[in-house]
């Protein structure tokens, strides 16, 4: 397995126990549709937060940089279908949690406005 695998993988994992540490509340991880993926979906409160995990040697900022608006665009179809496909409205929010390579972490909330 690539590294870039094992490293996401190790990134998704400590980015779900940080967020459960947090309060929110798992619904699925890695949704995949024809359109793309999403790392995690999960609960906070009464909002469904669909979040982006990134893992980054170079620090947070190129984490940050990375969620580029083709990447925007493919989030917001994929979870335009999950929503659908869940069959009722709720609140929404994008969110993105990206790790470094020392376990360091941000979370960032709101990360697409539509």
């Amino acid at each position: 397995m690539k590294y870039s695998k094992v490293c996401g993988a190790d990134a998704e994992s400590f980015a779900l126990t940080y967020l459960q540490g947090n309060g929110l509340k798992l619904v699925t991880q890695n949704f995949y549709s024809r359109f793309g993926e999403i790392d995690l979906i999960m609960w906070d409160g009464d909002t469904l937060s669909f979040i982006e995990v990134k893992a980054r040697r170079n620090g947070i900022n190129s984490g940050i940089e990375s969620i580029t608006v083709s990447k925007q665009r493919k989030l917001v179809k994929t979870a335009s279908y999950y929503l659908l496909k869940l069959g009722r409205d709720v609140a929404c929010r994008f969110d993105a949690l990206i790790v470094d390579g020392e376990k360091n972490c941000e979370w960032l909330k709101n990360i697409i406005i539509l």
